[in-house]
């Protein structure tokens, strides 16, 4: 029998010690990491309400608030209640009620405490701000920030204000308008946290002294809170508004600017911001940008539910060192594994191994991290880390022969039950297949350029391989932090198969002289992350020719596109294609005015939702949604439109 000071509900255990210090627990039944539901918050409104009740009478000397999940503390409010929230009948009390619950809590006359392991994001942190005191974890498990803008809104439960009088209004601000995710130093160096611990089986420790101690977490100091003075509020908000600019414009994106509004009109008072956020935030939530993102969310964490339970890679061999084998081996060693990196010799292996370092180095904070990463990369031209592997991965030029001749002299020598895998951008994964004895062992893994930064893995299915293989496949896409989507063999894939129409039709458009500015000007209108001339470039004239021609696509040798192949300037790799390239940037002219830039986008852009139609009509991949989620992937198709097919059923490609 649960004893009188102890209470179980739903989402919330709570008891209290032999010194009156209340222990508050939230572990979300069923779910992987704790969210803060409608339910979870009416069940902690009745706790709160006990917790003032005792500390009134004496029996509660303080409350500290930890997570049962290994996972972490709790990673934002439920977004899968948010469709329904977005009723505008619905959603301004649900959010006051909210935020009368955390104010309720602020102003306990005991310490409330909160204890932070893992995730602590979102609803998740500003339930921590609202705490009188925040102790975290200082490893890399503990993530801190407000991702909401990744959603189309912003922080809802009050803390828009509380972060900015904890942390100041430059970086709170800038930590809410970018969604960035904090180390546990980063955020006690903006004040967010309070105090660092080695170990989470310290926190009830500390979190004890800080109830017993009466600990409080003291806000910014001046110098950082007058930069929302009424001095300089708007030329901070201005500077904002700039930098949001450069990445999101306001039609497609409309949150970040609502926040910059909503700072510039209250931000000198942390209370009044917290009292205004409500109308701010509620027309976000049921805009179509908000409504689309929470589409792409919910189909990028179905991604993750793909893969064969028990899978386990600690060893990786990749056959290949130039960009896109050596890139793929740093992301393995980056995410833990331990890998071997052959080609002919070290001539061709030193500088994959030099990337490596520079991406480690942006990658981790200390120097012995950068050490143990680099340790775990090695060069391999002899190959002999074929045999102890967990997957082999041939990364080499996209030549069916050289492909061929490759995985004949691999497959006596890989262990049992080790994945073998083709890196191709285009070719059938059959065609391939050919020079093996058992041809079901190999599959498809596509990853895209740039590897450190596009989540997307294309998983390839042959006729031959068997769904466990396949699954095997989309669990090590997953073991190193990429997102699997599976598609049948057929020439191109998905993602190469909807961009070449794309691309090589805004190149037609260049031959015929029309200005390579203006139409990578247009599609970044339209809401794509770079134009098709400066995409070509990135991918690579010489791999666009390649996956062209393997598609069917004729590229003329009298063209500009052959010419400059011919030249060597094959795009940013080698300093010069259609655009001249300095330190990774494409150098650009003067772009020619349009009357219509958005109508012009759609136009460049129909190839590529044609296309995506067609794929999904051929059943190179499962259904739309998938194609969606795999293009936005793989393309950085805009995320704000919901994906091609998506786009093209609400009208607006």
């Amino acid at each position: 029998m649960i004893a009188p000071q102890a209470t179980e509900t739903k989402h919330w255990s709570f008891h209290t010690d032999i010194e009156n210090i209340g222990w508050l627990t939230i572990n979300t039944p069923g779910a992987s990491v704790n969210t803060l539901s409608r339910e979870a918050i009416m069940e902690l409104e009745t706790l709160v309400a006990r917790f003032e009740d005792l500390a009134n009478s004496r029996e509660l000397v303080g409350v500290v608030l930890l997570s049962s999940k290994d996972s972490g503390f709790i990673a934002g409010a439920d977004v899968s209640e948010f469709d329904a929230m977005s009723d505008f009948s619905v959603l301004p009390e649900a959010l006051r009620r909210t935020h009368a619950l955390f104010s309720r809590i602020e102003n306990l006359r005991i310490p409330f405490v909160a204890g932070i392991h893992g995730f602590c994001l979102g609803g998740g942190l500003e339930l921590a701000l609202a705490c009188h005191y925040r102790i975290a974890v200082n490893d890399e498990k503990t993530r801190i920030g407000f991702p909401e803008v990744n959603l189309g809104i912003f922080p809802g439960f009050g803390g828009t204000g509380r972060s900015i009088r904890q942390a100041g209004p430059v970086d709170a601000m800038q930590i809410m308008l970018t969604g960035k995710m904090l180390r546990p130093g980063a955020a006690r160096g903006m004040n967010l946290v309070d105090k660092l611990v080695r170990h989470r089986d310290m926190l009830r420790w500390e979190g004890r002294k800080a109830v017993l101690q009466n600990r409080k977490s003291t806000p910014a100091p001046f110098a950082k809170r007058m930069m929302a003075g009424p001095l300089l509020r708007d030329y901070v908000a201005n500077k904002m508004r700039e930098e949001v600019g450069k990445k999101a414009n306001r039609v497609n994106f409309p949150a970040p600017y609502a926040l910059i509004e909503l700072f510039e009109q209250h931000g000198n008072d942390w209370q009044a911001m917290i009292r205004h956020e409500v109308d701010a935030f509620v027309p976000l939530m049921g805009s179509p940008t908000a409504t689309n993102l929470r589409r792409v969310f919910f189909l990028s964490e179905g991604l993750k539910k793909q893969g064969v339970k028990g899978a386990k890679f600690s060893r990786v061999h990749i056959i290949g060192a130039g960009v896109m084998g050596g890139d793929i081996a740093a992301w393995c060693a980056y995410r833990g594994m331990i890998v071997t990196l052959q080609d002919l010799d070290m001539a061709r292996i030193q500088p994959a191994l030099d990337r490596a370092k520079k991406l480690f180095q942006k990658r981790y904070k200390k120097k012995r991290e950068v050490d143990a990463a680099m340790l775990r990369l090695t060069s391999d031209p002899q190959g002999n880390g074929v045999s102890r592997a967990d997957v082999i991965i041939e990364a080499v030029v996209e030549k069916l022969q050289v492909k061929q001749s490759i995985f004949s002299g691999l497959e006596d020598k890989i262990k049992p039950g080790a994945i073998l895998a083709t890196n191709t951008s285009s070719i059938e994964l059959e065609r391939i297949a050919e020079a093996l004895k058992a041809p079901d062992r190999l599959i498809g893994l596509h990853f895209f350029n740039p590897v450190a930064q596009l989540p997307l893995v294309e998983v390839i299915k042959s006729k031959f391989n068997s769904d466990e293989a396949i699954g095997k496949g989309a669990s090590f896409a997953l073991a190193i932090g990429k997102s699997p989507v599976v598609v049948k063999s057929a020439p191109g894939f998905l993602v190469n198969r909807v961009l070449m129409p794309y691309m090589l039709g805004a190149v037609e458009r260049v031959e015929r002289g029309e200005s390579k500015e203006l139409l990578d000007a247009a599609a970044v209108a339209f809401g794509m992350p770079m134009g098709p001339i400066e995409l070509m470039d990135t991918v690579g004239l010489d791999v666009g020719k390649s996956v062209a021609t393997e598609l069917g696509h004729a590229v003329p040798e009298t063209s500009k596109f052959a010419r400059l192949i011919a030249e060597g300037k094959l795009g940013r790799k080698s300093g010069e294609g259609f655009y001249k390239w300095e330190k990774g940037k494409a150098i650009r002219g003067s772009t020619p005015s349009h009357p219509d830039l958005l109508a012009l986008g759609r136009e460049l852009v129909k190839p590529l939702v044609d296309t995506t139609e067609v794929v999904v009509g051929e059943g190179v991949v499962a259904n739309a949604d998938l194609a969606d989620i795999g293009v936005i992937m793989g393309t950085g198709f805009a995320p704000f439109l919901g994906g091609p097919l998506r786009a093209r059923a609400d009208g607006r490609a």
